[in-house]
């Protein structure tokens, strides 16, 4: 069955997201439309990019993910649907997408074809584009090529044998702060060292096997099944207690 994911800034009051659903429907009612939020924050690509990155590669390759995240975007921003990692994707050229892989992509079109304007181009743009690709279009025969598209640069890990620098990345819904210091790396770094992880006016010599490893209350360290350091409080909320949120700094200091 054919799958299209729905990930979004329209949140859930208002008809966007159901307008979408019927324009991809009224093409082809047997595609599969699988909603993984709605409730990014508005015009945040960050926040969109970090949740699209996190999920994407868990659904079938050749599964169409359609991203409506500031779709209106800058004047001159292009809609487009880029092959990616066996995936397709559909939304505005605006940074969003260069930011969920660093592999090269295998397709890129303009699917405005027409140059409709549209205070609404997921409903008018995306959702055509999207069924057509799901029911087996091929992605050069729904737009014009393109010679690239928009890629926003993330934060950087920085590290060296004494030191792997991070930031937060992410401040999740239940104000987990979540960093882009990876497992792999620290695995290598941390060999027969002492390591101290310090944010804050908190620092650690630990990291837990799970949220439940301390009490209500205390501090965890985590990697998480993004194999991605993550500091929370059990049953608490990490980013208000500690004062930390996007783009913080955390620290791991070698010995």
């Amino acid at each position: 069955m054919a799958i299209i994911t729905f990930l979004s800034d329209f949140g859930e009051s208002d008809h966007y997201a159901a307008a979408v659903k019927a324009r991809i429907l009224s093409v082809n009612s047997s595609i599969q439309i699988i909603d993984i939020s709605h409730q990014i924050e508005p015009c945040d690509i960050a926040h969109g990019a970090y949740v699209l990155k996190s999920v994407f590669r868990d659904f079938p390759k050749g599964t169409v993910h359609l991203v409506a995240i500031n779709s209106a975007g800058q004047q001159g921003d292009k809609y487009i649907a880029i092959k990616l990692e066996g995936h397709y994707f559909i939304g505005t050229d605006n940074g969003l997408f260069g930011l969920i892989s660093d592999t090269m992509a295998e397709g890129q079109v303009d699917i405005n074809v027409n140059n409709l304007a549209t205070t609404f181009p997921a409903k008018e743009v995306f959702a055509a584009a999207a069924a057509k690709l799901a029911s087996g279009t091929h992605i050069s025969d729904i737009g014009k090529p393109l010679d690239q598209f928009k890629k926003m640069l993330g934060r950087h890990l920085k590290a060296n044998k004494s030191l792997i620098a991070g930031h937060v990345i992410r401040v999740d819904h239940y104000g987990n702060l979540i960093t882009n210091i990876d497992k792999p790396t620290f695995d290598i770094l941390s060999a027969q060292k002492t390591y101290n992880i310090t944010f804050s006016r908190e620092n650690s010599r630990r990291i837990n096997e799970s949220v439940n490893s301390v009490e209500a209350g205390d501090i965890f360290i985590i990697f998480n099944e993004r194999k991605l350091l993550e500091i929370g409080i059990n049953q608490g909320n990490a980013s208000e207690l500690l004062g930390l949120g996007y783009d913080s700094p955390v620290m791991i200091n070698f010995e």
